[in-house]
C-alpha cells in the first residue's frame, strides 16, 4: 500500500470501454511526461487492467511495456474470433452415430462466447505482483455482484481474479467466481468510479475514460441499436450525476480522448492501427490540456 501512510491525494479513476481502453495509455503517457504520479488508482473494466499496471509500478517502464502489449495485440478477445465456429460433418455420418458423451456436452447451456482463462493469464502474466497489497500505489477495482447486485470492490487479495472479474462482459466472459460468489463486469454497477476517489480521500482527480461520454447519444434506428443505447444510459448516468455533484474542495480533470467518435461496441475494433491511433490521439489531446491547466 502506500509506502508514506498517509491519506491519498491524487488519484488516477479509469473507467471501462474495452479495446478502446487503450486511449487511456495515451493519457497516462502524457500525466507522467509531466511528473504526475498517483497516490490512489482506481479502476472499472479495462480500465482495471491499465490502473493496475500503473499502481503496480507507476513509472515510464511499466508504461512502456503497457503500451507494447497494446500496439501489438488487444488486450480484449474480438468477437469474431469468440463466434462458434461451424461444426463439419464428416460425410456418411449420421447425426445419430454421435456418442451419448458429444451429445450431453452440446446439450450445457453455454452463456458467453469467450473462455477467462486465456483473458485471465494474460493479466497475471503482465502483472509484476500477485496480490493487490503488493502494489506501489493504493489500487482498487469494482465488479457487479451477481448474487447480491451490489457493487463489490476489491482492495486486498490476488490481483488477477480481482481485474478478471471487473473485466468479465456478461455475455463475452463467464461470471468469475471468487470465495464462493460470482462477479460481472464492474460497468455494470460503477462504469468512471470518481465517487469512489473521493471517498476513499482524494482530493485531485485524473478521469480515464475512453472517450464514449464525450458525445450525445443518438436515437437507436434499428433494433439491434437499442440494446447498446440503452446499457450506455445505464452505465453513464451515474458518472453524469457525480461530476454534477463534486463536493467543495475536490479537483477533477476529465482529460480528453482526442478521438472524433467512440463506437457504443468496442469489441470489433482490434486492428493495430487503429489501437495506436487512439493512443496518439488521447497522448495529444491530453498534454495540450494539461498544458493549459499549467499556464492558468
Amino acid at each position: 500500500m502506500n509506502p508514506s501512510g498517509t491519506s491519498p491525494t491524487c488519484a488516477f479513476v479509469l473507467g471501462g470501454g474495452g479495446v478502446l481502453g487503450a486511449t487511456q495509455i495515451g493519457m497516462l503517457r502524457a500525466l507522467l511526461e509531466r511528473d504526475i504520479r498517483p497516490d490512489l488508482v482506481v479502476g472499472t473494466s479495462i480500465g482495471a487492467v491499465n490502473g493496475a499496471a500503473i499502481a503496480a509500478d507507476p513509472g515510464e517502464a511499466a508504461l512502456e511495456r503497457l503500451t507494447e502489449l497494446w500496439s501489438s495485440m488487444s488486450v480484449l478477445p474480438s468477437l469474431q474470433d469468440a463466434l462458434p465456429r461451424p461444426r463439419l460433418r464428416v460425410p456418411g455420418r449420421r447425426a445419430d452415430s454421435d456418442s451419448s458423451e458429444s451429445r450431453s456436452r452440446r446439450r450445457v447451456p453455454r452463456t458467453h462466447l469467450s473462455p477467462a482463462g486465456p483473458f485471465l493469464r494474460l493479466i497475471r502474466d503482465n502483472l509484476p505482483v500477485a496480490n493487490i497489497e503488493d502494489m506501489q500505489v493504493p489500487f482498487q477495482c469494482v465488479a457487479a455482484n451477481l448474487e447480491r447486485s451490489v457493487a463489490h470492490w476489491f482492495s486486498e487479495g490476488p490481483a488477477a481474479p480481482a481485474i478478471m472479474a471487473s473485466c468479465a462482459v456478461p455475455g463475452l466472459f463467464p461470471p468469475i467466481e471468487i470465495d464462493g460468489k460470482h462477479y460481472w463486469d464492474g460497468g455494470l454497477v460503477h462504469s468512471i468510479p470518481v465517487s469512489r476517489a473521493i471517498a476513499l480521500g482524494a482530493t485531485r482527480i485524473y478521469v480515464m475514460h475512453v472517450g464514449r461520454v464525450e458525445q450525445q447519444l443518438r436515437l437507436p434506428r434499428w433494433p439491434w441499436e437499442v440494446a447498446s443505447v440503452t446499457f450506455e444510459i445505464a452505465r453513464r448516468h451515474r458518472y453524469v450525476e457525480e461530476m454534477a455533484n463534486i463536493p467543495p474542495g475536490i479537483e477533477v480533470h476529465e482529460l480528453p480522448s482526442g478521438a472524433e467518435d467512440a463506437p457504443m461496441v468496442s469489441l470489433l475494433h482490434r486492428n493495430p492501427a487503429y489501437i495506436t491511433g487512439r493512443i496518439a490521439a488521447a497522448y495529444t489531446s491530453s498534454s495540450a490540456y494539461l498544458a493549459s491547466v499549467d499556464a492558468g
